[in-house]
């Protein structure tokens, strides 16, 4: 089989980027070993929040802005074309501080944001409880992100795949065996269904991507942490956003349902629900809105984060050419999703950059976990 890009991985990343490029016109085959997007894409909690993920401005920040700057637009346009709503909501993000200590360390945060311009508001007790009444009024107070937003990963997965079919990229299920190089360069895989040439190769494949012989990155630049997630079902439903505590954070959806999370947990590839895992993103939850210790359970999960050293994402091209990598996003590879598509597309095609990605070059992890 001839194609102009092989994209292996059809999660959020793999399967934004194939749709950007199809959209331009180049012929893609999309490589997963499972069910497209069924992996870390459907596991998030789909938080769109460069306010408490970046934490200070700099390169990362940037990069989180600039994807959620896209977000509504990305939406419209995968709604669209795929038929599919994925639930987007942007009625903003708060921090809420339960002691002093985390009161303090928001407060000097906010005086950094605010300093370089960066949108954040600083809300007294009173504020916060008017904004979110089902919280606890234990609340010392909370940084307001207020053009932030969520949505629901398992339905964006979806739409994104569906999107990028119809857009013409061809997804194909099975096992890659290993990135093929000629002369010097990535010139398509050995695939389960057989050889994929190619003029170029996306990895995408997440907490796997190491897993793929001829990656070319280092041992390390990609570890699984896994994270467990919890679900509780409030009637009328008891919050409106996205609320993060210093442990953790909860998510609510429209109908009432609300995810509790998550953990970081170090295990390998050990997927598993445990009573600890569980235990802790409930106190969480409960810590942040009291009354949710009466929310029946209705679901549970765990899967794995793409974790790379620095938790900042892997982007652009390596040291083998025509090889472009879209992984290791750590926390934020729903954030993250429309930067990472618009970028990479114009890396394989040769378009202007929309953003710098030399701070996110595989390049700079040999500092961190040295050479290959």
């Amino acid at each position: 089989m001839r194609t102009d890009v092989v994209v292996v991985g059809a999660g959020i990343q793999g399967a934004s980027v194939a749709f950007r490029l199809a959209l331009s016109g180049r012929k893609v085959v999309v490589l997963e070993r499972s069910i497209p997007g069924a992996e870390a894409s459907s596991a998030a909690g789909g938080i769109l929040s460069p306010g408490v993920e970046a934490i200070e401005p700099g390169p990362f920040y940037a990069l989180c802005r600039a994807s959620l700057a896209r977000y509504p637009g990305f939406v419209r346009e995968v709604e669209a074309r795929s038929g599919l709503a994925v639930s987007f909501r942007s009625l903003g993000t708060l921090e809420v501080a339960f002691d002093d200590d985390h009161a303090h360390l928001l407060a000097g945060r906010a005086e950094k944001l605010e300093r370089a311009g960066l949108p954040v508001q600083v809300l007294d007790e009173a504020a916060v409880r008017t904004l979110e009444p089902g919280l606890s009024r234990e609340a010392r107070g909370a940084l307001f992100f207020a053009d932030e937003a969520s949505l629901d990963p398992r339905l964006l997965a979806r739409a994104v795949y569906v999107a990028a079919a119809r857009a013409g990229a061809t997804f194909l299920t099975g096992d890659v065996r290993r990135i093929r190089t000629e002369g010097g360069r990535a010139a398509g895989v050995e695939h389960a269904a057989g050889r994929i040439d190619a003029d170029a190769v996306v990895l995408a494949a997440g907490s796997w991507s190491l897993l793929v012989e001829g990656n070319g990155l280092s041992p390390g630049a990609v570890r699984p942490v896994r994270g467990q997630i919890a679900v509780v079902d409030t009637r009328p439903p008891l919050l409106s956003r996205v609320v993060f505590s210093g442990h953790g954070y909860v998510v609510p959806r429209p109908d009432g349902r609300i995810l509790c999370g998550s953990t970081m947990e170090d295990v390998g590839w050990e997927k598993a629900v445990t009573a600890g895992g569980l235990r802790h993103v409930l106190d969480v939850a409960i810590e942040i809105a009291p009354s949710l210790a009466q929310a029946p359970v209705v679901e549970t999960w765990s899967n794995f984060r793409p974790a790379s050293p620095d938790g900042e994402p892997i982007l652009g091209e390596g040291t083998i050419p025509g090889l472009f990598y879209a992984t290791g996003h750590t926390r934020n590879g729903i954030l993250l999703a429309p930067i990472t598509a618009d970028a990479i597309a114009a890396a394989v095609t040769g378009a202007p950059p929309p953003v710098d990605l030399a701070p996110f070059s595989p390049a700079r992890l040999a500092s961190l976990i040295g050479p290959r």
